[in-house]
């Protein structure tokens, strides 16, 4: 005869391993796709409020200055340029008027909470936290605001997690993923290729990207996908 200590327990862990069982899949998404990466978020956050940088920072940074040239000075300030108000602002615009048209309306609540929640997460992280930028060489595209998280790679990131998640059902699902992390890979790399953005900035902005479009995956779209 069991112990009424054990009955009380097991009363309870039974009905929460079962639940646990029939959720699984969608913790583990939960767990990879946003617990993880708003952990690594913090970490990388707790170096950013030292006023120095940390020394790798510094050492990637001068690494890719050493390979500039005017050349690619105006290739990466195009791209860089193509990471917000020349592509990532455009396709979006046309990206949810396509899903409006289609009347998709599961799908266009997503990918515009997405990227409208992506720009006032970055807007906001950046008062927070109000990092300077790098000042170790003239850029030859300075800015002004403050540093971390990169909007840049936030925007491109949002919009390559986003388009890969509507379009992990159908057949375009490993040219939406590469092509999506080959345009956050450039647009990224500009931002320090022009020395206006430490590595993690960078860094950041694509765990805070991640977190966000992937936590809204599992509110809007978990049933929807299932």
């Amino acid at each position: 005869m069991e112990a009424p200590a054990t009955t009380w327990w097991g009363r309870i862990l039974e009905p929460v391993g079962r639940l646990l069982g029939d959720h699984r899949r969608q913790l583990l998404e939960l767990f990879l796709g946003v617990l993880v990466p708003l952990c690594l978020f913090a970490l990388l956050a707790r170096e950013v409020v030292h006023r120095d940088p940390p020394l790798w920072d510094v050492a990637v940074l001068t690494w890719i200055h050493a390979h500039a040239s005017p050349a690619a000075d105006r290739v990466m300030i195009v791209a860089s340029e193509i990471g917000t108000w020349y592509g990532v602002v455009p396709f979006s615009i046309l990206f949810a008027l396509w899903l409006l048209r289609r009347r998709e309306m599961t799908q266009f609540a997503f990918f515009v909470l997405s990227m409208l929640g992506t720009w006032a997460l970055n807007a906001a992280t950046k008062q927070l936290f109000g990092r300077e930028r790098p000042a170790l060489w003239p850029s030859p595209a300075p800015e002004q605001s403050f540093s971390f998280p990169s909007g840049h790679a936030m925007g491109s990131m949002s919009l390559a997690a986003a388009v890969g998640v509507l379009a992990w059902r159908t057949p375009y699902r490993w040219p939406a993923v590469a092509g999506g992390a080959a345009f956050t890979l450039v647009v990224s790399g500009s931002r320090l290729y022009l020395g206006v953005h430490y590595p993690t900035d960078v860094l950041g902005a694509w765990l805070a990207s991640l977190a966000w479009v992937l936590g809204l995956r599992q509110i809007l779209l978990a049933r929807a996908h299932r």
